[in-house]
């Protein structure tokens, strides 16, 4: 695949399914090449890996090769990283790749996650082992990437990150697991990822760099959506497509910038514009 030759070019997280799939589905649909990392490649390969009402092991719809089908419907290039966000190397390989094949980046979406053991558990029930994998997944791959890609983007002009977080990181919870809770580790390493778009707005501003945090709310789609519905009865619960739609937009509109250094909701964003 040659390089970026002047076309826009963007690398999503987490985009076999649900909001990174919408959001690399979007940004191509608004003229970006897409890099798109997730463990699963091949429909039919993803399974529930932490639980809750579907059991580990369920099968999961969801793949690269089929969120890439939709970029390219789009008349965009995909490029598939396979990556998991708990093996260090392999974070870091990821990010030589996308800056090898298309040599800059225009915008990275921080939006894959850490769903295993440890993911949705209390904090006593949590051995420091799964809190730790969680907090790489979930934080330390993110800087990881981060660390690669910035440099590059501020070598190339600058570039603007989409950092994909939680409302976990800035309230309390309103119950414990299974009564509106949420995992113990989860929250903490959301709580230090929360962190980092001020920062590199702070620090990077200068050279170009544009950080946003995009809070989804609660989304559900494909077999989670009932066990969303059935746990969270009295919230609102939004489709992928809205954070995606809101994800596309801030990489694209002039007037995105009033949104720097404040909480972006991403399902809000989308109705307030009218976006889908």
């Amino acid at each position: 695949m040659p390089t970026s030759e002047g076309r826009k070019t963007a690398f999503v997280t987490g985009a076999s399914r649900g909001i990174g799939a919408a959001s690399a589905i979007a940004l191509g649909q608004h003229g970006f090449d897409v890099a798109i990392s997730a463990r699963t490649i091949h429909e039919g390969e993803g399974r529930e890996e932490d639980g809750g009402t579907l059991g580990i092991g369920t099968p999961l719809a969801g793949s690269l090769e089929t969120t890439a089908a939709a970029i390219q419907a789009a008349g965009q290039r995909a490029l598939l990283v396979p990556m998991d966000l708990v093996d260090r190397e392999a974070v870091d390989a990821a990010a030589r790749q996308v800056l090898d094949t298309w040599g800059v980046l225009d915008v990275l979406v921080n939006n894959g996650i850490y769903r295993g053991p440890g993911h949705n558990q209390p904090f006593l029930d949590t051995p420091m082992e799964l809190i730790e994998r969680t907090v790489e997944g979930d934080l330390f791959s993110q800087i990881v990437l981060l660390k690669r890609i910035v440099p590059a983007m501020i070598d190339s002009g600058g570039g603007i990150v989409i950092n994909v977080t939680s409302m976990v990181a800035h309230m309390e919870p309103p119950g414990p697991i299974g009564k509106s809770g949420w995992g113990f580790a989860y929250a903490v390493a959301k709580g230090g990822f929360d962190r980092i778009a001020g920062l590199l707005n702070v620090e990077y501003h200068d050279r170009g760099i544009v950080a946003y945090n995009v809070e989804p709310g609660f989304v559900a789609y494909g077999e989670r959506l009932e066990e969303m519905l059935r746990r969270y009865s009295n919230i609102p619960v939004s489709a992928p497509e809205e954070v995606g739609a809101a994800v596309a937009w801030l990489a694209t509109s002039p007037d995105a910038t009033r949104y720097v250094n404040r909480l972006i909701h991403g399902p809000q964003l989308c109705a307030k514009l009218g976006l889908l």
